[in-house]
C-alpha cells in the first residue's frame, strides 16, 4: 500500500513513521487507510445482495455493472461518515506531537567551489547560491517540523532573506532571525509554526569573544492544550517550554575549547536567569544547533553532567560510550573529516541539574588532566608541574596559575582570575592555601565521572492520558518530552558515512519527534 502522506510504497504501518518522522499523523492516516479498505470489501457485498433484493431486473443489472465503481464510492462515503470521530481522536492524538528541525546550511560566503582557488566562493556566483538555498527550503517545508532551527544563514544578503522569510511565512512560520557581531554576515534564524506555538518571549544572546559568536532564546507556549481534565476545561494546560539555538566557535586549535565550554556556560547560565527573573515553573529546554564538536568533546560531557540528552542518540539508544561514539556523522569539514556535531538537546523539568558552576570547574579540571596526558606526563609529573617552580610538596595558587598558563588556558580568551580563583576554591575546600598530592589526585587525575547523567528524581515518565485527579496532584505535575523519533539526511549519515552526491550543505539536517509525558515536578537548581 502507499502512506497517505509522503505516497511512498509501504509493507506495513510501521514503515510509515520511519518514513515521515516528521509527520506522526501519517501512521495514522495508513491505520485508518487499512481499516477503511477492510470494512469496504465487506460491505460491499452486503449492499449489493440489498439492492438485487429490492429492485428491478434492469436497474440490478446496470448497478452490478457500476458496482466497482459507484457502490465502492456510495460506501466509501458511508464508512467515512461514521468513522469520522474515530479518526478525528486519532488525528488529535497525533497531533500532539511536535517536531524540531536543525539545520547548519553552509553560508554561500563560507562554500568552497574551487580546492585550489580558495577565493573562489559560491557566494560570488547567484544562480548557485540560490538553487541551493531553494532545495534547502524546500526540504524544510517538506519536513514541515514545528520548530526550524538555522545556522550560518546568509544575513548579509537581503535577497537571500526575504526569501527564507516569505517562503517561511507563506507556510505559517513565524521567523527570528541573529546575526553575527562585527559583519562577519551569516548568522541564526529561528522559525515556529504558528499552528503550534505562539512567542512568549524572545531573547538574543551575545558571547562577544573570539568567534563572535551569538544565540537565541525563544519562550513558546503551545497553541492547543497538549492536556486537559475531564471535569475542568478550563484548566486545560498549554505546554510551554524554552528553545535555544546557536552555533559554536569551531575547535581549530585545542586553545579554543575554553571558549566553547564558556559559550556553553554562557548557554546555561542566562536560561537559569530568564527562568529565575521570570518566575517560571519548570519546563522542558530544547538546545538545538551545531555545537561543533563529537560526542567524545568536553561541551559534550559538560551538556550532559547538566541532565541534557542527545534527542538522536536516546531515539536510537546510543549510549555515551566509545563505541557508539561515531554510529553516525552530520559533518564533513573542509578538511575532509567527518564527525557528529549537530544536536538537538532536551531536558525534561523532572532532572535535577548540578549547580552550573560546579559542573563547570569539574569541566575545567578534566581538560586540565587531557592538556597533561597530552604532554606524556605520569600522574607523579604532572603534579610537579603544576607545582611549577615551587620545591614544596603542594602545590599554591600562584604556581596553580602558572601552569594553567602554560597550558594555555589564561590569556586573553581563556581563564579569567577569577575563573581561576573559582577553580581554586573547589580545590583549597580548607582554604589553607595548598593543594597536596591526594587532593590532586581527588579533583584532577582521579576525579569522579562529572558528566553522568543526574538521577532522574521519579519514575519513568508516564503517557499523557486523560484522568481525574486532586488539585495537589495536579500542582505536582508538570510536563515534558519524549524522543519519539530522531532522523538525519541523507540516510548514509546514520550510518557513519558521507556520500559524494549530497549537495544541500557540509551538514545533515536532524530532525527529531517530541512526544508530551506527564512528569513529576522538580525544582530547577540556581
Amino acid at each position: 500500500m502507499k502512506c497517505l502522506n509522503c505516497r511512498g510504497v509501504k509493507n506495513g504501518v510501521s514503515d510509515c513513521l520511519i518514513k515521515c518522522p516528521h509527520d506522526p499523523i501519517c501512521v495514522h492516516k495508513a491505520e485508518a487507510h487499512i481499516f477503511l479498505e477492510q470494512l469496504v470489501s465487506i460491505i460491499t457485498p452486503l449492499i449489493l445482495h440489498r439492492c438485487h433484493r429490492s429492485l428491478p431486473t434492469k436497474i440490478n443489472q446496470s448497478l452490478l455493472a457500476l458496482s466497482p465503481f459507484v457502490i465502492r464510492f456510495f460506501s466509501s462515503l458511508l464508512l467515512l461518515h461514521s468513522l469520522l470521530p474515530l479518526l478525528m481522536g486519532k488525528f488529535r492524538k497525533a497531533e500532539r506531537c511536535i517536531s524540531c528541525t536543525t539545520f547548519n546550511i553552509l553560508a554561500p560566503i563560507y562554500k568552497r567551489l574551487d580546492h585550489e582557488d580558495q577565493s573562489c566562493r559560491e557566494s560570488q556566483y547567484k544562480a548557485y547560491w540560490l538553487s541551493r538555498n531553494q532545495k534547502i527550503i524546500d526540504r524544510l517545508l517538506e519536513d514541515c517540523s514545528s520548530i526550524i532551527c538555522l545556522q550560518e544563514v546568509w544575513l548579509g544578503n537581503e535577497e537571500l532573506v526575504d526569501m527564507y522569510e516569505k517562503r517561511l511565512g507563506d507556510a505559517g512560520y513565524i521567523s527570528f532571525k541573529l546575526a553575527r557581531a562585527n559583519n562577519r554576515g551569516d548568522g541564526l534564524l529561528t522559525a515556529v509554526h504558528r499552528d503550534t506555538f505562539k512567542v512568549v518571549n524572545y531573547k538574543n544572546l551575545h558571547f562577544n569573544d573570539f568567534g563572535d559568536r551569538v544565540a537565541q532564546l525563544l519562550h513558546v507556549e503551545s497553541v492547543v492544550p497538549f492536556w486537559s481534565y475531564r471535569n475542568n476545561n478550563s484548566s486545560s494546560i498549554k505546554q510551554q517550554m524554552l528553545i535555544l539555538n546557536t552555533h559554536l566557535l569551531f575547535p581549530h586549535d585545542y586553545s579554543l575549547c575554553i571558549i566553547r565550554l564558556r559559550q556553553v556556560y554562557e548557554i546555561l547560565q542566562c536560561i537559569e536567569s530568564y527562568q529565575e527573573e521570570h518566575k517560571l515553573s519548570p519546563m522542558p529546554i530544547i538546545l538545538c544547533g551545531d555545537w561543533n564538536g563529537s560526542k567524545k568533546g568536553h561541551v559534550y560531557k559538560f551538556l550532559r553532567s547538566q541532565g541534557f540528552v542527545s534527542s538522536y542518540d536516546t531515539a536510537h539508544q546510543y549510549t555515551d560510550s566509545d563505541a557508539d561514539a561515531h554510529k553516525w556523522v552530520s559533518h564533513r569539514n573542509h578538511r575532509g573529516n567527518i564527525c557528529g556535531v549537530d544536536f538537538i538537546w532536551l531536558l525534561n523539568p523532572n532532572k535535577h541539574r548540578k549547580p552550573l558552576k560546579s559542573s563547570w570547574n569539574h569541566a575545567v579540571f578534566a581538560m586540565i588532566k587531557c592538556l597533561l596526558q597530552g604532554e606524556s606526563l605520569s600522574e607523579e609529573d604532572a603534579f610537579a608541574y603544576l607545582k611549577a617552580n615551587d620545591s614544596a610538596d603542594f602545590v599554591t595558587f600562584s604556581g596553580f596559575c602558572q601552569a594553567l598558563s602554560q597550558l594555555g588556558l589564561s590569556g586573553p580568551y581563556g581563564l579569567t582570575s577569577e575563573e581561576m580563583q573559582d577553580l581554586w576554591a573547589e580545590i583549597d575546600i580548607d582554604s589553607n592555601g595548598a593543594m597536596d598530592f591526594n587532593i590532586f589526585q581527588r579533583n584532577i587525575w582521579k576525579g569522579p565521572k562529572w558528566w553522568d547523567q543526574p538521577e532522574q528524581t521519579s519514575s519513568p515518565e508516564k503517557k499523557l492520558i486523560v484522568r481525574d485527579e486532586s488539585e495537589e496532584e495536579r500542582e505536582a505535575l508538570t510536563f515534558g518530552f519524549n524522543v519519539k523519533d530522531a532522523v538525519l539526511f541523507p540516510p548514509e549519515v546514520e550510518k557513519g558515512m558521507w556520500p559524494d552526491n549530497y549537495s544541500l550543505s557540509d551538514h545533515a539536517p536532524l530532525t527529531v519527534v517530541f512526544s508530551p509525558v506527564q512528569l513529576p515536578c522538580a525544582q530547577p537548581v540556581f
